[in-house]
């Protein structure tokens, strides 16, 4: 069974096998989340698609108060790893399978920043495919719609994907990126947190249609999977 849970903004746990991993950890600082950092329980590894602040967020603290893995693209697990954290490199196109599952990193159009890089560092960001617990997790970190997402049609269980336009897909785009990829769940993220993205996940419930089930979470809130 996978429970995977909501703590606003884009980032979510995972949890299956006895293990627990954490994706864009942005806790500190996020107006939507539900939980400040000493109450997330003990995370096994950190799953980043970005360098961006509200993505990257509290990954190096977590990582040194857990010994967590941090799992990123080369440039930004460089960064983390400057910092002292644990890391795994991995980048576009490359998987690696690790005590906890299968990660896949696939393409995303967005920014590359790292928060607070000198930069020494340019990165890439990404998608992040976890395969945990015998489901596929497709985050698809801050992107706009790509033709890429169609190689991922029908090999997703569950979809998690921006809508708060701005800065990354809104609701139409969103709603055309399950189209392409056909989860059997999409959860919409990364909206509202903000003036600037702010959004209304009922629509995009009715632009998904029978697609496929649109679950909508609140910060704290969890689905499981079996």
């Amino acid at each position: 069974m996978l429970t995977l849970t909501f703590h606003g903004h884009a980032c979510f746990v995972i949890e299956g096998d006895r293990r627990r991993v954490i994706i864009d950890p942005f806790i500190t600082g996020n107006p939507a989340a539900d939980i400040k950092l000493d109450q997330l329980p003990k995370i096994d590894a950190v799953l980043l698609s970005h360098g961006h602040g509200d993505h990257l967020g509290d990954a190096v603290a977590i990582s040194k108060r857990d010994g967590a893995l941090i799992v990123a693209t080369y440039e930004l697990a460089s960064f983390c790893e400057s910092k002292g954290a644990k890391v795994h490199a991995l980048h576009i196109g490359g998987s690696h399978q690790f005590p906890f599952g299968r990660v896949k990193l696939v393409p995303a159009f967005h920014g590359g920043a790292i928060e607070g890089d000198d930069g020494t560092h340019t990165t890439a960001p990404a998608g992040v495919v976890l395969t945990m617990a015998g489901t596929t997790v497709y985050h698809t970190g801050d992107t706009s719609l790509t033709m890429e997402m169609k190689l991922l049609e029908s090999r997703v269980d569950v979809m998690l994907v921006p809508i708060g336009d701005n800065y990354t897909m809104g609701v139409e785009d969103a709603a055309r990126a399950v189209e392409f990829v056909r989860p059997q769940i999409v959860i919409p993220m990364h909206y509202n947190t903000f003036d600037v993205i702010k959004a209304d996940p009922n629509e995009f419930k009715r632009k998904v249609g029978n697609q496929s089930d649109v679950v909508i979470l609140a910060p704290g809130q969890s689905i499981q999977r079996t």
